[in-house]
Order: structure tokens, then C-alpha cells, then sequence
């Protein structure tokens, strides 16, 4: 990250101003396999115990199982003063850069910064639309899976204050890196299954390719949770990584 988006003077200056910075090596909390043993033997012949148990700590454990689980060699954590996690990002999505008509991987990490500070959870993978606040847009990436047909990004959207139902809309900009996407709409029971080419439980779904504009609408009677489940295409060739930026609104019912 340093040679990416943490290298522009204008991220510096913004994280200098608002937030405190910090970092914890992944060997440190055990994420690392093939350190686990080296790093407990350091501390046994060292007597320097890493405290596990503190919040920050526990935090940063937390958000290792929060969101996307993909592997990442950095994760971006925002903690709140009273060690809540409130946003998450993984370097390998944050330096994706879709080229023009998505967004820049500067200008996609000062988002996600921005949208932390606004209490927007970015990254955790839950977005909550309101008659008040019917329109959200979420910046993230999918990849071509190496297991099954699918390997899916998730976004929880949360309609339970349209209580008599609407139409939800899905308006989804694919980026111009290599990589074609799929997009299915689950209701909040539905089986996220990995192993069909078209999952049986999704409500409906599109597929589209770099630099397409797609879009997924959804008729519902009442106010519930959707998971919005994003993967790049099957292929037994080469892997591809590319960005999506949905916009996710909700019409109610007259």
C-alpha cells in the first residue's frame, strides 16, 4: 500500500487529520501458517506474550471473519475509539484499478475513509436503505473462483423499513479490467451454492462483461434482508480480478 494509494499526499494528510494509524503484522494474530510456530517460540524464548484478549486486538480478530474473507496479504481496518470495527478493505480490492467510468484506487480508498467516518460500516458487507435513505452505492470487486463455479463478493441489503414492500433496483457498472461478471439476488435464507452455474435459491440474476452496465429489479411485498452475490465467470484459464460499482435503490409500494 505504500507505493499505492498510501504514497498520495492527499490520503496522508486526510488520515493524519482523522484517524489514528497503526499497524499489526498478520504473523502477530496467527494468520500466517507457516509462522505460527517460529512466532510461538519467539515468545517462549522471549517471555513476550502478545495479549490477544485487548480490544484492538479482538477487533482486528473479529474482522478477519467480517466480509469479504478472500486472501489478502493487508487488510485496511477502521476501528472506533471504543474498538468497534466500522469499515474493512483488502489491499488486492482496494489497488484493483477499473479504469475510467468505475473509480481509481486513490479515490476508491479516500471513499471507503470517508464512508467509515460517516458510519456507512464500508466493507462490512451491509448496506440498510430507508424511505429517508432509499439509495446506496457500493464499490467492491469479484474474482474468477478457483473452487466451483462461484466465489461470491456479498452485499447484505437490508429493506425492513419498507414495510409494505417496493421494487428494489440494482444498477451495476462492471469495470474495464479482464474478468466477466455474475450477479444473483438471494433473499436472506437463500444458499449462496458455490457448486451451480446458476444457483437454484437466487431470485433472479445477470451476467455481464467489462465496462457493461447491467441491471437486477426485484418486486417485494414486504420489508426483509437481500444478499446481492457477486463472482467473476467460471473459466478453467486464467484467474481475473475486476471491480463492480452498484448502485442499490428502492422504489416503496404506493
Amino acid at each position: 500500500m505504500r507505493a499505492g494509494v498510501l504514497s498520495k499526499n492527499a490520503i496522508i494528510e486526510f488520515l493524519n487529520e482523522h484517524f489514528i494509524n497503526t499497524w499489526v503484522p498478520n504473523s502477530e494474530l496467527g494468520r500466517t501458517p507457516s509462522l505460527r510456530e517460529p512466532i510461538a517460540k519467539k515468545r517462549e524464548r522471549e517471555g513476550d506474550p502478545f495479549d490477544t484478549t485487548h480490544p484492538l486486538a479482538q477487533a482486528i480478530i473479529k474482522g478477519q471473519k467480517t466480509g469479504s474473507k478472500k486472501g489478502s496479504p493487508v487488510d485496511s481496518y477502521i476501528i472506533s475509539p471504543d474498538f468497534e470495527l466500522v469499515g474493512k478493505k483488502q489491499v488486492c480490492e482496494i489497488e484493483v484499478n477499473a479504469g475510467p467510468g468505475v473509480l481509481s484506487p486513490m479515490a476508491y480508498y479516500q471513499i471507503f475513509l470517508k464512508d467509515a467516518l460517516d458510519g456507512k460500516q464500508p466493507g462490512l458487507g451491509n448496506i440498510v436503505l430507508t424511505p429517508e435513505h432509499p439509495v446506496e452505492e457500493v464499490l467492491d470487486v469479484f474474482r474468477t473462483p478457483t473452487v466451483g463455479y462461484l466465489d461470491y463478493t456479498v452485499v447484505v441489503i437490508d429493506v425492513t423499513s419498507f414495510e409494505n414492500g417496493g421494487t428494489l433496483t440494482i444498477d451495476i457498472k462492471i469495470g474495464r479490467e479482464s474478468g466477466e461478471g455474475e450477479f444473483y439476488l438471494f433473499d436472506e435464507d437463500g444458499e449462496l451454492s458455490i457448486d451451480e452455474e446458476e444457483p437454484k435459491d437466487a431470485l433472479t440474476g445477470t451476467w455481464g462483461e467489462p465496462g457493461d452496465t447491467l441491471q437486477i429489479t426485484h418486486l417485494f411485498d414486504r420489508g426483509q434482508v437481500f444478499r446481492l452475490g457477486a463472482s467473476g465467470y467460471w473459466d478453467e484459464g486464467e484467474m481475473n480480478t475486476n471491480a463492480f460499482l452498484a448502485r442499490i435503490s428502492v422504489q416503496p409500494k404506493n
